[in-house]
């Protein structure tokens, strides 16, 4: 199965039935009216260079209808996040992939105050463009039966690659992941039974879709079981969101640990009644937030663990199988292996080594790096570079990226694990992040970067009681703001370089 065939079914299906309603534009369409519109765009992508195609449009019905429409034209998307450097992130993705057209929106260039890049067609002209012969004969095409459609569009393998996405970067470079429709859909496939998905699910979408978390649980997800999609473009616009999931009784909502505390604290008692499962994921769920859902709202916010390169669900807590503090149990037809970081032996029950995932979710590679993919993919398995565990009744806990673990005096120290004790003594608006920098004695020093003035003599009396001498932060650093990723994920590469110039001057 491709995705786009997909769509295509399951538009024929539900042909009547809401599919995309848009707060962001005020726009809404049928499935049907939605089939109609991608086949449109499709025969126009046609006429523009094979290969890549840049996508730069925010969580929309047009960034939705876009995607199906390129790949519809036998082209790929190569999504490009907008959030943080956007024209610098076009011209990386232009360069990295050798593509030129990029389609995006001229009100978000303008939103975003982001120049002209060459290459750029703007949704809007297309849209403007569209004549009404073009319309009549996409909509009479969308009539035909399913087999027929399927014929009339772009075909392909279900091993071709659906989707071209950037790593963070929140530590180097971004790495091209190339994913396939086999990934995609096998990791819809791997989830829909743990957490019981039907078509009439209403699915709250707000993720960019320039991310995997996003692009899979916000649009591919929701429209292969024929859900109903409610878009916006800004999660970050808390109250709104809060207001649109009671308004629309919306039944799933993931997000972010940074993106849920701020629902949090801007809802209402209510706002979230309608809802099955809040999932949250991309970054540690703190034990303060989940008691904060489940005080406030009586709902049990679950967690969850992924990467871009695994599409992205590795496992996840569920309603039936739920142990807080863990990331869940692996999802159906996930293998996941525990790996001893020094000698690459399995590690045995509760021991923490390097997490390695084998399943039909793992990317076929990074694009045109053949280096870092035979880094990454042994023998089938995927070295997430992350550390973790597995316990006895086999939930895997994340203690945290290997990048981010320290030798301090020998001894292996997790920042992760530094900031989890950290975060418990502060007040609930200070958020914190750790970091290393250079020591000329012991090689490294740990420092906390906080986004308040603490009385830090009192802050590591309390964490002296949970972590020994050695991992306690040997300074502390104010920033008012710590910076994220387009995701809400810390973006540790840039405040560490902060932390280390700082320390420097």
């Amino acid at each position: 199965m491709l995705l786009h065939h997909c769509f295509i079914e399951v538009a024929k299906k539900f042909e009547k039935k809401l599919g995309i309603r848009d707060f962001s534009t005020g726009k809404e369409l049928t499935y049907g009216r939605a089939l109609i519109a991608a086949i449109l765009l499709s025969r126009i992508f046609r006429k523009l260079d094979r290969g890549f195609i840049g996508v730069m449009i925010p969580t929309s019905l047009g960034c939705i209808l876009v995607k199906n429409g390129i790949l519809m034209s036998g082209r790929t998307p190569v999504m490009i996040n907008y959030s943080t450097g956007a024209e610098q992130n076009a011209r990386y993705a232009q360069n990295k992939c050798a593509f030129k057209t990029i389609i995006t929106s001229k009100a978000l260039l303008e939103k975003i105050e982001c120049p002209y890049v060459e290459g750029m067609i703007y949704i809007e002209d297309i849209m403007a463009g569209i004549t009404g012969l073009q319309k009549l004969i996409a909509a009479l095409v969308s009539k035909l039966p399913v087999a027929l459609i399927k014929k009339l569009v772009h075909g392909g393998q279900p091993g071709d690659t659906a989707v071209i996405l950037f790593t963070s970067g929140s530590e180097k470079d971004p790495k091209a992941v190339q994913l396939t429709h086999r990934n995609v859909l096998a990791n819809i496939e791997s989830v829909t039974p743990i957490f019981e998905f039907k078509s009439d699910d209403i699915f709250m979408c707000t993720l960019p879709f320039f991310h995997v978390f996003g692009l899979t649980t916000n649009l591919w997800l929701p429209i292969y079981h024929g859900m109903t999609l409610i878009t916006y473009a800004n999660p970050l616009d808390f109250k709104k969101v809060c207001t649109i999931v009671r308004e629309e009784k919306a039944t799933f909502l993931v997000g972010t640990p940074a993106f849920f505390w701020g629902y949090l604290r801007k809802s209402e008692p209510g706002d979230f009644e309608s809802l099955r499962i809040a999932l949250a994921g991309a970054d540690k769920c703190p034990d303060a937030l989940r008691d904060g859902f489940k005080a406030k709202h009586s709902i049990t916010l679950l967690e969850g663990y992924g990467a871009t390169e695994c599409s992205p669900v590795i496992s996840a807590n569920t309603p039936e199988f739920n142990r807080p503090g863990s990331v869940g149990k692996p999802i159906p037809g996930v293998q996941v292996r525990i790996e001893n970081y020094q000698t690459g032996e399995p590690c045995g029950v509760g021991e923490d080594g390097r997490i390695l995932i084998k399943g039909d979710n793992v990317m076929k590679g990074y694009f045109d790096d053949f280096e870092e993919t035979t880094m990454h993919i042994r023998g089938g398995w995927y070295d997430t570079g992350d550390m973790g565990n597995i316990d006895e009744d086999g939930y895997l806990w994340h203690v945290g990226r290997l990048k981010r673990f320290v030798k301090i005096g020998g001894e292996m120290v997790s920042l992760v694990k530094i900031e989890d004790v950290l975060e418990k003594t502060l007040p609930e608006d200070v958020e914190c992040c750790v970091v290393e920098v250079p020591d000329s004695v012991k090689g490294a020093k740990i420092v906390a970067v906080v986004t308040a003035q603490l009385d830090e003599k009192a802050t590591l009396k309390k964490m002296a009681t949970q972590l020994p001498q050695i991992a306690l932060p040997k300074t502390f650093l104010v920033i008012e703001n710590l910076p994220k990723m387009g995701s809400g994920k810390i973006d540790f590469r840039t405040i560490t370089e902060l932390a280390r110039t700082k320390m420097a001057s």
